[in-house]
């Protein structure tokens, strides 16, 4: 996941930027400047993250929050909680970095030196702080390898990852997400092993890589993590994406699964777009159309549920789930014209 700094906002007033961001993260200051006091030989533990989905769909279904989070990094210029006298050197607007995604707004705190970023593969060795209880994140040291492990299977698991590729070594930053009020997490990142980008692996490489991560997917899938499931059959996805026409035919399996996914999530527009990749390689695929219709029921495009719906039972007249979707589709559709036709009648009768 290869990520670009955009464009900073707009600054304010400086001072009242900077006392906004001491008193976001007051707390974490003091504990981390023990450790930083401390001997480097912390002993080395990888994260089993894992994350309530309700948090999990507040942050990655709201990627709109970013504006009001922006305010928030920056300061809120109506508020004053000391003397500018007693500030150090304000941050500029330019050290605020937005997730192209929207998943999160990052403050460099301290900037890191060199120019080159963790990649596939670097083991970094992280110091963090400020999770919210019940993230499943340890605070203080650890190490991460980025691109594996399951620590990445969860939420804040790939929102972490996401910064590290961000940062350059040495580099100390804090991040909020939208709608978590909670105290402002921050992450240092002490040094990283080098690592590659996706096109430098060879085709075989991805493609072993990529059929990890479908297998992982379908096991958290099956233990009833459909979100864990997702960003396992998104990340096999991207990398192969990356190969040369006609690409792999893993990817048609991926797209169905993912819809499951999605569809279990509540997300029907981004199932019924999954299904139209699948169906764009394989125009018979009968989970995709089925999964399709489902998910055109789920939007109130009725016309196009039935259709894909009586396109899985003409070829398969027995399946059970078709039936009982499309039986569903027609009950809605007549409800449907009847709440039309008592409009109708009001209106000009």
């Amino acid at each position: 996941m290869e990520t670009l700094p955009v464009s900073p906002v707009g600054e304010k007033d400086t001072s009242q930027q900077q006392e906004q961001w001491e008193k976001n993260s007051r707390e974490n200051f003091d504990s981390i400047t023990q450790i930083r006091q401390q001997p480097q030989d912390y002993p080395t533990e990888i994260l089993e993250l894992t994350v309530s989905p309700d948090t999990a769909s507040q942050i990655l279904e709201n990627p709109q929050g970013t504006e009001k989070l922006a305010s928030r990094l920056e300061g809120d210029s109506d508020e004053s909680h000391g003397s500018a006298s007693e500030m150090p050197e304000p941050h500029q607007a330019s050290d605020l970095w937005y997730c192209p995604d929207g998943s999160f707004v990052k403050k460099i705190i301290i900037r890191g030196h060199g120019l080159d970023k963790p990649k596939l593969g670097s083991r970094c060795r992280v110091l963090a702080f400020g999770f919210p209880f019940g993230s499943g994140l340890s605070e203080g040291w650890t190490e991460l390898t980025m691109g594996l492990g399951s620590w990445r299977e969860e939420t804040w698991g790939e929102l972490v990852e996401k910064c590290l590729e961000s940062m350059c070594q040495g580099e100390e930053a804090e991040v909020q997400l939208p709608g978590h009020s909670g105290p402002l997490v921050r992450l240092t990142l002490a040094s990283f092993t080098q690592g590659r980008d996706s096109w430098e692996l060879e085709a075989s490489e991805k493609e072993a890589l990529a059929r990890e991560e479908r297998a992982r997917g379908t096991e958290l899938f099956r233990a009833g993590n459909p979100e864990g499931a997702a960003r396992c059959y998104g990340r096999a996805l991207r990398l192969l994406l990356t190969l040369p026409p006609p690409g792999s035919p893993e990817r048609t399996v991926l797209h169905a699964n993912l819809a499951a996914c999605q569809l279990l999530l509540g997300q029907p527009q981004l199932a019924a777009q999954s299904c139209d990749r699948v169906l764009e390689r394989e125009p018979g695929h009968l989970k995709a159309l089925y999964r399709r219709g489902v998910a055109q029921a789920a939007l109130g495009n009725l016309e196009k549920a039935t259709a894909d719906l009586r396109r899985v039972l003409a070829v398969d007249p027995k399946n059970r789930a078709a039936q009982e979707e499309l039986g569903k589709v027609i009950i809605q559709g007549k409800k449907q014209d009847a709440g039309l036709a008592q409009g109708l009648r009001k209106m000009f009768g």
